[in-house]
């Protein structure tokens, strides 16, 4: 496909500056763009980077920036208006399953709404219920007891262990575990014993839950993910946590049991949480921190442990003098064993070398 920067200008209602005939045949990101392709640069101060690095053809920009040598369509909203060109070259493809597949297994006791949608090699298992416009695709597995609420989307080889409820408008991607026991064990000369695993696991509406994470059940009660919050891919969730509404939960991060969050909360990628902490809202925790106790809400922490932004920095910043201070440390050495050897002298009614 080929266009005009004149014609995906009128597309997302901005405005060109230089070749407005110049063909267009794709999008790229700014290192990788072509002389055929659109990139985009959301700051200012950008622009170096990409007279250096880029080859690209055109460049979507904010309302108040040119760039000597590249056309430009000069837009109120970079990331909005690129996305919105970029599904012009390549729109999304229709990935939705029709109608109940004859190779899907659905016990005669489960209740499933209209316009459900179930996939090749699908087992939805007894007492299971699905609402409306729900979607699993293959090779999925829903147990005994599990809800599945209005509008989710449940894709291929994903397992719900039993009585796990999933809320409205969800979307749980490919490998995820959803109910699996909890790591809890009582341990004695003769061994470990496994924990009652009587609990389940609560997903609020407007979920999605990334590949392959997992989400332990509860030992007793629920684990519960708040509505609203998007976890990453890889991210695992022991047994009776809380996270609250609209996290962000980042790829690799492990959070032990019983730990709780409030609303807003964000993990950055490799966060390891302690057991049993209670993490305040709108904290922001960032990538590979370590955290051992409660975190206060509205903080950015970073490190292991864990501490407050600015303080973190300060000693990272001292870290990397510790060589030079070494060297200051072994010059004042030195001075004192002088000083000391030159006081010993005078006391001793010798003359002080010079």
């Amino acid at each position: 496909m080929s266009t005009t920067l004149a014609e995906l200008a009128a597309l997302v209602g901005g405005t060109v500056l230089g070749d407005e005939n110049l063909p267009i045949e794709g999008v790229a990101p700014l290192q990788s763009a072509a002389p055929t392709e659109l990139t985009f640069l959301e700051r200012a101060d950008r622009v170096a980077l990409l007279k250096r690095k880029s080859k690209a053809g055109a460049v979507v920009v904010p309302i108040d920036v040119a760039i000597e040598g590249f056309s430009v369509i000069q837009v109120p909203n970079v990331l909005e208006s690129f996305e919105k060109i970029a599904r012009f070259f390549q729109p999304p493809r229709d990935e939705s399953i029709f109608g109940i597949s004859d190779q899907a297994f659905i016990h005669p006791k489960a209740k499933i709404g209209s316009n459900v949608a179930v996939g090749p090699f699908a087992v939805i298992e007894q007492d299971a219920v699905l609402g409306d416009n729900v979607a699993i695709h293959s090779g999925t597995h829903i147990a005994a007891g599990c809800k599945i609420g209005s509008d989710t989307v449940i894709f291929p080889n994903v397992v719900l262990y039993r009585d796990s409820l999933v809320g409205a408008r969800c979307i749980i991607h490919s490998g995820a575990v959803i109910g699996a026991f909890g790591f809890g064990y009582s341990s004695s000369p003769g061994g470990h014993k496994l924990s009652p695993q009587i609990g389940n696991v609560i997903i609020g509406d407007d979920v999605e839950i990334g590949a392959n994470c997992t989400i332990d059940r509860a030992t007793y009660g629920s684990t519960i993910i708040g509505e609203g919050s998007k976890i990453d891919n890889f991210v695992m969730i022991a047994h009776n946590c809380k996270i609250g509404k609209h996290n962000l939960i980042c790829a690799h991060t492990g959070i032990a049991g019983s730990t709780t969050t409030g609303e807003f909360v964000v993990m950055a990628g490799r966060v390891g949480v302690k057991d049993h902490v209670h993490i305040g809202d709108r904290a922001v925790i960032g990538a590979m921190a370590g955290i051992l106790g409660d975190v206060a809400p509205d903080v950015r922490i970073v490190g292991i442990p864990a501490t407050p932004e600015k303080e973190q920095m300060r000693i990272l910043l001292a870290q990397q003098r510790l060589p030079e201070m070494q060297k200051d440390f072994k010059r004042l050495q030195k001075d004192v064993e002088e000083l000391k050897a030159r006081s010993g002298a005078e006391q001793a009614g010798d003359e002080p070398e010079v």
